[in-house]
């Protein structure tokens, strides 16, 4: 099993989102949220920290976990849960670096679900909570 965290790093009725480089090994030009893989031994949060300060130069201070989602490989023999995480609080303004994402954009509700290449469709139920309870 794989374990991936992600920051849905909400601001102004907005979440940050970034497209995914073309250059990708997995989900390549698709819209998703900043993260990555948890490394053996590592606590969810601890990789959260890690992955948001790597990807998008910022140290998250209000953070929760939001929900999760499990997905298969084709050969259903690879499990991967996602793990989300709302951060509402954080030192530092968000930069695009190394190479993971080529944009990284603020998006409203209406943008958010209007995005065709979402990285998975369990995006529009998040975004749609997310909404329900007046942070998007």
């Amino acid at each position: 099993m794989t374990d991936i965290v992600n920051g849905l790093l909400l601001q102004n009725n907005r979440v940050l989102m970034g497209l995914r480089s073309p250059a990708r090994r997995n989900f390549p030009g698709v819209w998703s949220f900043p993260g990555g893989h948890v490394e053996a031994g590592e606590e969810l949060e601890a990789a959260l920290l890690r992955e948001l300060k790597e990807e998008v130069d910022i140290k998250a201070e209000a953070f929760a976990k939001f929900t999760e989602f499990r997905t298969q490989a084709n050969d259903q023999h690879d499990t991967t849960v996602f793990h989300l995480f709302t951060v509402t609080q954080w030192q530092g303004d968000t930069k695009n670096l190394g190479d993971e994402h080529t944009e990284l954009r603020w998006v409203d509700f209406q943008e958010a679900l209007s995005l065709r290449d979402l990285a998975f469709p369990e995006y529009r139920e998040v975004f749609g909570v997310l909404r329900g309870r007046g942070e998007l």
